[in-house]
């Protein structure tokens, strides 16, 4: 999951820590909501999605206190990520398959005519 840095309209402070996490979570409901969805084009523009997350630099490091939360948040982040890989990995052989598949005129099928009547 990746977000860009929070943008600060109203000119003052970034925000800390908490706001940070709870911008990523939101992200990660957000990418959870998608995968229920199951809108296969929605899938795959989350995961075109390439930039990583960098934390604001005016952030300081994370705060004790903190840890747990984002370690959570990191393994639920983890989580989602494989699904979307796993939803996108299985749309591709889907069309891989359909694409294989011949929507032409049937071939024709013999016909044996018993030709003693």
């Amino acid at each position: 999951m990746s977000t860009p840095e929070p943008s600060h309209a109203d000119g003052g402070a970034p925000p800390g820590w908490p706001a940070v996490l709870d911008d990523l979570e939101g992200q990660v409901l957000e990418a959870e909501h998608v995968l229920a969805r199951e809108r296969a084009d929605e899938i795959a523009a989350w995961g075109r999605r390439n930039t990583d997350w960098v934390p604001p630099s005016s952030l300081g490091p994370l705060p004790e206190e903190l840890r747990e939360r984002a370690a959570r948040l990191l393994q639920h982040q983890l989580a989602v990520a494989e699904r979307l890989v796993e939803r996108i990995t299985q749309s591709q052989r889907q069309r891989d398959v359909a694409a294989r598949m011949s929507y032409g005129p049937a071939r024709p099928v013999p016909a044996y005519i018993d030709q003693a009547l």
